[in-house]
Parts: C-alpha cells; structure tokens; sequence
C-alpha cells in the first residue's frame, strides 16, 4: 500500500523551459529502475513551473529515492535550470485509489 509521496516544484529560468523539460523527460529511465518508487510522474503546473510528484511504499523507498540518480542529477542542474531551490515537500498518503 502507498504510505509515502513526494511533491518537488521546480520554477524554471527564463527561458530554460525548454530545458526542464527536456531534464524531466531524460530522467524517467532512471527512476524506471527504482523498484522502490511506485509512481513517478512530471507535471506541469502552469507556464515555467514544473513538478515531479512520486509515491512509495515505505519510508526507506522514500529515503533511497531521495539519495537516488534523479536527486543528484536535478541538485546538479538546479543552478543552470531553476530560478529558485527546488521546493520538495515530504507527504504521507491517508487514502487512494
């Protein structure tokens, strides 16, 4: 059962749009191989904000995915792609379907 999420906004650059999402699109084999991470998706919010919403089983999943490929890729692009830090927000999940 899902127990565990993670929300990540992501504001881009002015003009890195593009860019972001060619990185979040690049990214999804890497997260394909995580067996701890049930879904991941990449979302848009709106012009130039993008997120990145995954859920997990437990909290070591949680835990693995956050020291993960992804992670260290997205902190290692984030001064050439985003406005500001990431926004990570830690969620539990009480109810899904």
């Amino acid at each position: 059962m899902i127990t565990k999420a993670l929300l990540a906004k992501l504001k881009a650059k002015p003009g890195k749009e593009e860019d972001v999402e060619v990185f979040l699109k690049s990214a999804l084999p890497l997260v394909q191989a995580e067996s701890g991470t049930i879904h991941w998706f990449a979302i848009q919010f709106e012009p130039g904000t993008y997120g990145i919403f995954d859920t997990f089983e437990t909290e070591t999943a949680r835990i693995t995915h956050l020291s993960g490929e992804v992670a260290k890729a997205l902190m290692a692009k984030a001064p050439d792609l985003f406005a500001v830090a990431p926004d990570i927000v830690i969620l539990d999940v009480f109810a899904q379907k």
